[in-house]
């Protein structure tokens, strides 16, 4: 006879032994999935490019990446990588300036950099930048990529048409002034209306850039 408690040979463990078994493969998993959710942001150092692949002009421009965990959706690359210092929201990188430049200059800083001037096409977008803005403390008005070469012919840098229900203009704006042919986010004021058109001169500037799958 057997003492109580034990199982002889052939004989099926009792259930509650059975089912710890059973569990452990999952607790395994279990475990491995918080941590690999846990490690969603890297930082690397290094261009990133993959063998065959021609990096991009950003990729060019910064070696420093601050990467987030992208759902792979069976996709064979799985990070969305920014430059370190810069703003991502969705598929896009921003760069917000700490210096003043002209419009010009804005344009030619954004594109040494591999990027372009910012161009809105959503609410949530507008809404986004316009809070990292207002967090920034580093000046009222930030150049956008919207311009006019004749009164209220405006147009965006990248060649994107304008869509007036998609413009974000304060209250009497834009005013439509000759003088007045580009255009800022007024940061002061509250999202999402805070687009003025303004004079050509040194001001903030968003660049905005494609985020980097890798």
């Amino acid at each position: 006879m057997n003492r109580q408690g034990s199982v002889s040979p052939g004989t099926a463990a009792p259930a509650e032994e059975r089912s710890c078994s059973w569990m452990k493969p999952w607790l395994f998993l279990v475990s491995a999935l918080a941590i690999k959710t846990a490690l969603v942001t890297v930082y690397l150092v290094a261009p990133f490019s993959r063998k065959g692949d021609q990096p991009t002009a950003l990729q060019q421009a910064f070696t420093e990446w601050r990467c987030i965990s992208a759902e792979p959706q069976g996709k064979e690359r799985g990070w969305m990588c920014c430059p370190k210092g810069w703003k991502r929201f969705q598929q896009s990188c921003y760069y917000i300036s700490d210096d003043k430049m002209s419009w010009a200059e804005s344009v030619q800083n954004c594109t040494g950099m591999g990027s372009h001037l910012v161009v809105i096409n959503s609410k949530a977008e507008q809404v986004f930048l316009s809070k990292e803005l207002q967090a920034s403390s580093r000046g009222p008005n930030f150049y956008i990529g919207l311009r006019a070469e004749k009164v209220g012919e405006w147009h965006w840098v990248d060649q994107t048409p304008f869509n007036v229900s998609a413009a974000f203009w304060r209250k009497g704006e834009p005013t439509k002034i000759d003088a007045e042919k580009c255009v800022v986010i007024h940061s002061p004021e509250a999202p999402p209306n805070n687009w003025n058109d303004i004079r050509c001169d040194h001001h903030h500037r968003v660049c905005e850039a494609a985020a980097v799958t890798v």
